[in-house]
């Protein structure tokens, strides 16, 4: 289960508005979350909480195919994302480092920035806990969950030897 306040952005947020390139320097993921959306918006990292879901629109994480972006959010302690869409690469990047990620139309056009949201996982439901309204995804296939069950595939692939 997965409840956290909701931060709200548009379509095409891309990577480099999710991690700037001039921070691609360094591995170290706190660096990395300390810099975290500063470029669309400059206050997410001091105004956000362990645990925060950001909420987005159509073609989250377009661009570039850096993995600092999902890195720099799940180290930051935002808990997952959820949007219209994703990029594929970022899609797959998210999954790879154990960063939920979630599509759902309704739910992303329907909830606030500020509402507090739910997410289950087993029963692929996001509930907007401000509303009372209850949003459906489609769930991950058992592999994908396994792996961000795990932490991402390298934690999956040690678990799994």
């Amino acid at each position: 289960m997965i409840n956290g306040k909701s931060w709200k952005y548009g379509d095409n947020v891309n990577t480099d508005e999710i991690i700037p390139a001039r921070y691609l320097n360094t591995t170290d993921e706190q660096e990395l979350a300390s810099h975290c959306m500063e470029d669309i918006d400059k206050d997410f990292v001091k105004k956000t909480s362990a645990g925060d879901i950001i909420i987005a629109g159509d073609n989250f994480g377009c661009g570039s195919s850096r993995e600092h972006a999902p890195i720099s959010i799940k180290a930051l302690g935002i808990s997952c994302v959820i949007a219209k869409s994703f990029a594929r690469i970022f899609f797959r990047n998210a999954i790879n480092i154990g960063l939920p990620i979630f599509e759902s139309e309704t739910a992303s056009t329907e909830i606030s920035d500020g509402d507090n949201v739910k997410v289950d996982i087993s029963s692929s439901t996001i509930t907007n806990l401000s509303t009372n309204k209850e949003y459906s995804f489609t769930p991950f296939a058992d592999e994908m969950k396994d792996i961000i069950e795990a932490g991402g595939l390298m934690e999956y692939i040690k678990a799994n030897r």
